[in-house]
């Protein structure tokens, strides 16, 4: 952060030249720089006031001030110093003021760096409330400060970790809570202020609720992150950052820290915390089991996409199955759908495994009991246009006057407009028109689109739906993974294998109701029994039904 300032110098002869300086300031944190609830706290202007000073002792002008707030002196890499440095190399300026040296750095390398920098370009260092200059003497009083700035940022840093693991070792939580908790402070009766953790009302129970939801199995975290963010979970505002929702990022962070189920993790150890447990021990651990399971499936299986994926469940306990692999000491590979529940023992499931094909085959052959014929579809296909007709014969009217209302209010507007330029009303009467007419269009605009949407977009989808499942099977069978992928997800809800290897499935609409009119009124749900004839659409060695060794479990 820079800006350019103009600062009063005191009474000087006129025929002595004007020298020219920077000043810079810095503070370390940012509650420093907002301390007292001002922009800059309370520090940035002390240090400004005695800068000031310092260049009318000098005879100097401030020409531009570099400000770092809330930036540490233990790394060069500060924007206002940078800043201030190619400023200083691209200008003629004669003095660079600080308030004092470990303002500059903390750093005894840095220190060197920096002051060879405005050495090379015609500098001179000052300090506002130092002795330092280019004599000897003062070159050493240089060194000393810098030597004694960087010994108190490494001692510092030493006590701040020596208190720190004091805290934690009282149960005491180290900087700030998480979302879900605050961070407040008390007074004792002898005046004694003490900071605790309190459980946030508001957030807390969302926060509860997320891990109840994710150790149900049938979410991930980013269907959980849009069902918090719906239900309102937002981040603690501080003076600087407004609410907003949480990142994938974040919410896994919250999901895997053990502060909500009363552990504090500090250094890579867990101690026991002072606070109040948000969550339960037992449900915590059931949570990183079931991510521990789907991370380490997603790591070592990434490569290894199927487009039955994510899509079949459990027809014993309801959970999702997973994609799993396990290789013989022959090298070759078996792939089979196993039972998130039963895998992160989530549940008492006792399912076993699927092997891969039988899986593909008992969906493909799904299909086979959705296909209509050409006469359904014919005969569908005229009740959907006759059904469309007598919709449209009673809206037609209702068209027409939207149509006739629509002509009007844009005539209106027209002689609305000429009426203003030849001086007939005001400004003020045509905005106030103009408001009125274009809320009358819009409405009108958006109740055409609405019957556009149902009678015309609306036939042709049912349209194109019928004659999908004219060739459903057919098409199925003939298409790739990512085209099978894309049917399962449009024509099914839900997929289910039950122990018995036979297929339950829940059509998605408007499929179920065509197919519960070819068949009299029968349930979409079917069932279908599996074959033993199946070949696997993945191109490495998978063995057929014939070799399937015994199930092995390795998630």
């Amino acid at each position: 952060m820079n800006t350019a300032i103009e600062t009063q110098t005191s009474t000087q002869a006129t025929d002595t030249p004007m020298l020219s300086a920077v000043a810079y300031l810095r503070v370390s944190t940012r509650e420093q720089a907002e301390r007292g609830g001002t922009e800059e706290g309370f520090s940035i202007p002390a240090q400004r006031e005695a800068n000031t000073r310092k260049a009318d002792e000098l005879g100097a002008r401030i020409v531009r001030e570099f400000i770092d707030a809330g930036e540490s002196a233990r790394s060069a890499d500060r924007d206002g110093l940078q800043n201030m440095l190619a400023f200083i190399a691209a200008s003629r300026v004669q003095f660079c003021i600080v308030h004092k040296l470990d303002r500059l750095a903390r750093n005894r390398a840095d220190d060197v760096k920096i002051h060879e920098a405005l050495i090379s370009a015609g500098v001179t260092l000052v300090s506002a409330t130092e002795s330092i200059d280019q004599t000897p003497s003062g070159m050493l009083v240089h060194g000393i400060m810098s030597s004694i700035a960087e010994f108190y940022s490494r001692n510092l840093a030493t006590e701040v970790t020596k208190g720190l693991t004091q805290k934690v070792a009282q149960g005491g939580t180290p900087g700030r809570a998480p979302i879900g908790y605050l961070n407040v402070r008390r007074t004792d009766d002898a005046g004694r202020e003490a900071r605790a953790v309190e459980v946030d009302a508001e957030r807390a129970p969302l926060i509860a609720w997320a891990f109840e939801q994710y150790a149900g199995g049938e979410t991930s975290v980013t269907g959980l992150l849009r069902d918090l963010t719906a239900r309102g979970l937002l981040s603690v505002p501080s003076p600087k950052r407004p609410s907003k929702p949480l990142g994938k990022n974040a919410l896994y962070r919250v999901l895997t820290n053990p502060y909500y189920a009363g552990a504090i993790r500090y250094r890579g150890a867990l101690h026991p915390g002072a606070h109040e447990p948000i969550v339960e021990p037992a449900l915590f651990d059931q949570v990183q089991s079931l991510l521990k399971a789907r991370n380490a499936h997603a790591t070592r299986h990434v490569q290894h996409a199927h487009h039955l994926k994510g899509l079949l469940h459990c027809g014993n306990c309801g959970s999702r199955m997973l994609l799993d692999f396990a290789t013989n000491p022959r090298g070759t590979t078996y792939a089979y759908f196993v039972c998130s529940g039963r895998a992160s023992k989530r549940t008492t499931c006792t399912r076993r495994a699927v092997p891969v094909q039988v899986a593909e085959r008992l969906v493909e052959d799904s299909y086979a009991n959705i296909t209509i014929s050409e006469d359904d579809y014919q005969h569908l296909a005229a009740e959907v246009d006759a059904a469309f007709d007598q919709r449209s014969a009673s809206k037609d009217q209702e068209f027409a006057d939207l149509t006739t209302n629509r002509a009007r209010l844009e005539a209106e507007s027209d002689k609305l407009l000429a009426a203003h330029f030849a001086d007939a009303i005001d400004l003020p009467t045509l905005k106030r028109h103009q408001d009125r007419i274009r809320a009358g269009l819009a409405d009108i605009e958006y109740r055409l689109r609405e019957h556009d949407e149902l009678h015309v977009g609306g036939r042709a989808f049912l349209h194109d739906s019928l004659r999908l499942l004219t060739d459903a099977h057919h098409a199925y069978a003939h298409s790739d993974d990512g085209s099978r992928r894309l049917a399962n997800q449009a024509f099914y809800t839900r997929l289910e294998i039950t122990e018995d290897e036979q297929l339950h499935s829940r059509l998605a609409e408007p499929f179920a109701t065509i197919v519960q009119e070819t068949t009299g009124g029968k349930e979409a749900k079917r069932e279908h029994s599996t074959s033993s004839d199946v070949a696997c659409s993945r191109k490495t060695l998978w063995v057929g039904p014939a070799g399937i060794e015994p199930t092995t479990f390795t998630v």
